[in-house]
């Protein structure tokens, strides 16, 4: 079959317009973590009870993660109908806006109990957004990419997410380097207003690339799918479960991200914010690389394998980490996140766009990667707050947070062992023979 014309340089497009959108709408996302960690428990909560306040505002980082199933509901059936484009491009605007605003927001000094509940909606606005981001742009990539390189082009979308968030940890850098008066009161919005060149730059990036070869033919030939998720529950409703349950892998970047940092700059330990926003920041970097490379692998000795190393070896790895922080030991500290996040984490990190993607067929694939990963990254996102609950009254338990860390990377091993392996199949055939109705091919030859 002759490639279209226009299809001609769209996997490296797509994979672009995926890293690019990816890094800028995370950027936005994980500000929020880092402010949630250092900022927020003084400007928006109670500062009186400093232990209720931090538990308090990572709680608010959870609330995104809570929204993000019902955006998935949402944003997945619209981009099975509508399309892969049009939901990359709004869910990318939807998260400047929600970010700017957050950057306006007065604080509980200014408007009192008022202030956090306008913080929350803001956050349940980011969270909508997140939901449609990654499964569209994985989406995107991978009915783009060459069958045999599939792991490799959706890893871009994953790279970019490390992107945003190494950006994220180095503008927080800067404005962590103000005086305390300063970065309470106006240096830590900075930011967050910085997120109007989202909607810009994500609105120009993405407008001009194509839809999808695979799901073009599929609505030319076959029509859409009235309600995607009517046929996902019957044809792929185990393989949603997977994904859910695999998804809970992201409560290792949470943990990472947040609790451990909040963990690390406490009195318990008393490292500088500065020195652990630097671990993730080079962590970040470390990712940068070896995100593409996992999934590189993964083209040639599949998906399961990799994606196993990452979760099995984040279980332990989180321990090794956490340790490093209670000692206080700076390099040691650095070190092992490096290896922790930027190394092991990744091998899951890079794999799963593709391994969740490949379960599912043209008609339903956005549906089912938005509902069953927004479903598990709720858990991962409250499992921040969860931490903050297990590591007692002076939040200086790391090893229980450790365990309970690796209790939830034993449903991801448990999701890829049970799962097919897909990386040697054609991209037209993926979900085919999945449950009932499904072994009728998704494509026509054109």
């Amino acid at each position: 079959m002759s490639v279209p014309a226009e299809a001609v340089g769209q996997p490296k497009k797509a994979a672009t317009a995926a890293w690019i959108g990816s890094a800028l709408e995370y950027y936005d996302f994980f500000i929020y973590g880092s402010a949630a960690a250092l900022i927020f428990p003084k400007a928006f909560f109670d500062e009186s009870d400093p232990a209720t306040a931090t538990l308090l505002s990572l709680a608010t980082f959870g609330v995104a993660y809570a929204a993000r199933p019902v955006g998935a509901l949402f944003l997945g059936h619209f981009g099975d109908k509508v399309g892969r484009k049009k939901i990359m491009v709004f869910t990318l605007i939807l998260m400047g806006l929600s970010t700017f605003l957050i950057g306006c927001l007065p604080t509980r000094a200014q408007v009192g109990g008022l202030a956090p509940v306008l913080l929350v909606a803001c956050r349940v606005l980011q969270g909508i957004s997140a939901a449609g981001e990654q499964a569209s742009a994985n989406s995107m990539t991978l009915e783009h990419a060459p069958p045999h390189r599939r792991g490799f082009f959706t890893s871009f979308t994953l790279s970019g997410t490390q992107g945003g968030q190494l950006i994220a940890t180095l503008v927080f850098l800067a404005v962590a380097q103000l005086p305390d008066d300063q970065l309470l009161s106006w240096g830590w919005r900075v930011p967050f207003w910085a997120s109007v060149a989202v909607a810009v730059a994500g609105y120009l990036i993405r407008r001009k690339l194509a839809e999808t070869p695979v799901f073009a033919r599929q609505a030319a030939s076959k029509g859409v799918v009235k309600l995607p998720l009517a046929v996902l529950l019957r044809e792929h409703w185990a393989d949603v479960l997977r994904v859910i349950g695999g998804a809970l892998i992201a409560s290792v970047s949470t943990i990472f991200t947040v609790w451990a940092l909040a963990y690390a700059t406490s009195d318990s330990v008393g490292m500088s914010r500065s020195s652990m926003l630097w671990v993730g920041a080079l962590a970040n970097l470390v990712a940068l690389g070896a995100i593409p490379t996992w999934a590189t692998l993964s083209d040639r000795i599949g998906r399961r394998p990799v994606y196993l190393i990452g979760a099995a070896g984040s279980a332990v790895t989180m321990f090794l980490y956490l340790w490093a922080v209670s000692t206080g030991n700076y390099p040691l500290t650095l070190i092992l996140g490096i290896v922790a996040f930027g190394v092991v984490y990744s091998a899951a990190n890079g794999v799963w766009p593709s391994f969740y993607g490949e379960m599912f067929s043209t008609r339903v694939r956005l549906s089912g990667m938005a509902i069953g990963t927004q479903i598990g990254f709720a858990v991962a996102g409250f499992a921040v707050t969860f931490a903050a609950q297990i590591a007692g009254p002076d939040g200086d338990d790391w090893f229980s947070v450790a365990l309970f860390t690796a209790a939830l990377c034993v449903p991801p091993v448990i999701a890829a062992l049970s799962a097919r392996e897909t990386h040697m199949v054609p991209t037209e055939r993926l979900g085919e023979g999945v449950g009932r109705g499904a072994a009728q091919p998704e494509t026509v030859t054109a």
